[in-house]
Order: structure tokens, then C-alpha cells, then sequence
């Protein structure tokens, strides 16, 4: 593929790989369980071990696989990487071009509950006036992008390669959201491309909180430093792993369909608004769905090596275009209003919402589709 061309992508997986699968879920080597009756070593066992049996003998892939391929799909190279993405026009011609932008664990999965509302609105409720044209890269190392060759594609890299993206499917301007290192890659959009990105939302803003506030915090600012602080001491360890050495965690990951799925799960377990359990916030099916876009493609390590590219330089800089900001009240970082007034200088939106979590589009699709309006309605 040369640099510039865009061609057609289709998800069509071997059948020998699903047999593969099988066989390698037949075959784990089980650790002993956990010596508590709840989550706090890990994700337990006997979940684990429903999970995989489900996956090996009731999940279609075939199934999911056919509703995944329901949106248009391309891949084009960039800078050497082969870049997948989901690009669907809405039929509405005068809509707003949109780059929408996962993190780790997610995938462009995430997005399938929001891109025909977000795209063909007068078809699920709402306004022509709030349609979107809707752009959903997968990130480098993950799904079926290409893994980088060398070093160096960081979130300001990406920014830049989304940049160039938006331009190449023909978008001279356009906004961008995104959460997790998505809100990393959007927030260094609305720094390195202000001459074409208008405006920008996140769902995970990553905003220091103001010294200035520390002798009057508000209920809000007291529990998300709480947050923070439990991050910190027991959430982070798969952070230090992945900024650190992703690629010896690399070859458990990309053996093990079970080890995979574990490394993932649990993290929907602890981000998800779920009361304890993930699949109190989404499917079973739609959590293997989002795992098998890490197995098929063997992506363990390349989607861990973000960590080690840019998690300790997370874009600080002032941002040159305006903000709007979601807070779901179980993200892992939260920020008050103030906070990111000081910090973004021009906030366009702000709500801080009832229910939801880390994966907001995913969890909290129509929620997610009202914000994402809502923010952007007077840029039109």
C-alpha cells in the first residue's frame, strides 16, 4: 500500500484461527484460585474459566464478526503503519466531520452503539442538524492496524497522523473526541492541528488539579483525588508493566487466548459502572467481541508499547481550541469544572453525568451520542 491510497477493509478470519482458538481454550493451564471470595487479587478464577468455556463453545464469532462489518471500512498507510478505520458518511451532507479516538483496552468496538445514531440522527430520534460524518481509527499496534516498526509513534505522532487522516478522506474541518489515551490523542489534536480541528470533547479530560483549590475542595474534587489516589495504590500495576517492559508481557498475552481475555476483563470490571461485575454494564458477547479484536490480531505487546512510548508525557501544553468535557462518575480520572477552566481556557461544554463509567460510548451509547451533540451544536 502506498502512502495516500485508501483501500477497502473487510474483517474475514480464517477459519483455522477460531479453530486455533478453540483448541488453545481447551488447553489452559489454570493457576490455583484466589485465596479471597472477592476481586481484590485479580479477576477470579471461576469467572475466568465461565468466560472461556462460553467463548470456546457459545460465542459466533461468524455472527459478531458480520455485525462488525456492517460499516464501511478502509485501511490507508501513514507514515509507514498501515492505519484500519471506520469511516461512515452521513446521509445528511452538511453534517460535521468527527474523529473518534479508543485507548487500551478498547477498541474500535466501542463505537458500534453510536456511529449510525451519531451519523443518520433522524433515524434514531433525533436532528439533521446534529449529524456527524464519523471517522473511528483503530490506534497503531492495535486491532488491524499495523504494528510500528520502530519507535516514536506516541500520542503527538498519532495526533499528527489523525491529522493527516481527516485530510486524506477529505474533512478540511472537523472536530475529535476521544477517552482514554483517545482523549490523549484528541487533546493533542486541539494543540497540533488548530487550524483544521474546531473543537475538540473528551470523556477522560486529563487535567492537574489547581493548588489553588486545595484548602477548599468540593465534594466532587475531595473524590476525585480519592480516585486518583486509589489508582495509584492498587490500579495501576498493568500501567508500570506496559510503560515499562510491554513486550516481555507480550508473549504471555499473545499465547494465551486466556491470559489475554483475563488482562482485559478485569479492567472492565474495575472502569465499568457495573455494581461489581462487568457484565452488569455490557454483554458477555460484546466484551469477547472487544478481546478478540486483541487476539486475532496477536496485539498484546504492540498495544501495551503505547504505554512505554507516552505515559509519562501526558499533553500538558495549552490547548488551542475549545473543550467540552463529559464526566461519568466511575472514570478513572475525573476533574471539577474549575479545575479544567483553568486548564483548557476555553471550555465550550461541561456535564457531569449520573451513571457511566470508562467506557462511556460503550456503556452509555445514548448518553454518549446526546453529549457528543449537545458540545458541538454551535460550531455548525
Amino acid at each position: 500500500m502506498s502512502d495516500s491510497e485508501i483501500t477497502d477493509f473487510k474483517i474475514e478470519i480464517p477459519d483455522a484461527q477460531l479453530e486455533d482458538l478453540r483448541r488453545r481454550l481447551g488447553a489452559t493451564r489454570w493457576p490455583d484460585a484466589e485465596t479471597v471470595d472477592d476481586w481484590s487479587q485479580g479477576i477470579p478464577l471461576a469467572y475466568v474459566q465461565e468466560v472461556c468455556a462460553y467463548w470456546a463453545e457459545k460465542y459466533d464469532w461468524r455472527e459478531r464478526e458480520a455485525a462488525l462489518n456492517r460499516f464501511a471500512q478502509f485501511k490507508t498507510s501513514i507514515d509507514g503503519c498501515g492505519i484500519h478505520f471506520i469511516h461512515v458518511r452521513s446521509p445528511h451532507e452538511d453534517a460535521l466531520p468527527i474523529v473518534i479516538t479508543h485507548g487500551w483496552p478498547g477498541s474500535v468496538v466501542e463505537f458500534h452503539k453510536v456511529i449510525e445514531p451519531l451519523t443518520n440522527p433522524t433515524a434514531h430520534g433525533g436532528d439533521a442538524a446534529d449529524a456527524f460524518h464519523v471517522v473511528c481509527p483503530s490506534l497503531p499496534g492495535y486491532g488491524f492496524s499495523d504494528r510500528a516498526v520502530d519507535s516514536g509513534w506516541g500520542v503527538a505522532h498519532i495526533a499528527d497522523a489523525w491529522a493527516e487522516l481527516m485530510s486524506r478522506v477529505g474533512y478540511a474541518r472537523y472536530v475529535a473526541q476521544g477517552g482514554d489515551w483517545g482523549a490523549m490523542v484528541t487533546t493533542r489534536i486541539g494543540i497540533q492541528d488548530s487550524e483544521h480541528c474546531a473543537a475538540i470533547h473528551l470523556n477522560m479530560p486529563i487535567v492537574p488539579p489547581d493548588p489553588e483549590t486545595m484548602n477548599d475542595l468540593t465534594e466532587g474534587e475531595q473524590s476525585a483525588l480519592a480516585g486518583m489516589q486509589h489508582y495509584q495504590d492498587k490500579d495501576s500495576g498493568y500501567s508500570k508493566q506496559q510503560s515499562t517492559r510491554p513486550q516481555t508481557l507480550g508473549y504471555g498475552l499473545v499465547d494465551s487466548p486466556a491470559g489475554q481475555a483475563a488482562w482485559i476483563l478485569e479492567k472492565f470490571w474495575a472502569w465499568t459502572d457495573c455494581q461489581g461485575h462487568p457484565e452488569n454494564a455490557l454483554g458477555r458477547d460484546e466484551l469477547l467481541d472487544n478481546v478478540m479484536l486483541y487476539w486475532l490480531t496477536g496485539t498484546g505487546a504492540s498495544s501495551a508499547r503505547l504505554y512505554w512510548e507516552s505515559f509519562n508525557t501526558p499533553p500538558m501544553e495549552s490547548v488551542k481550541v475549545p473543550v467540552g468535557c463529559s464526566i461519568f462518575p466511575k472514570e478513572i480520572f475525573r476533574s471539577s469544572k474549575r479545575w479544567a477552566e483553568k486548564h483548557f481556557g476555553s471550555l465550550l461544554h461541561w456535564n457531569e453525568l449520573a451513571k457511566g463509567g470508562h467506557f462511556a460510548a460503550f456503556e452509555q451509547p445514548e448518553v454518549f451520542v446526546d453529549e457528543l451533540r449537545e458540545c458541538f451544536r454551535s460550531l455548525r
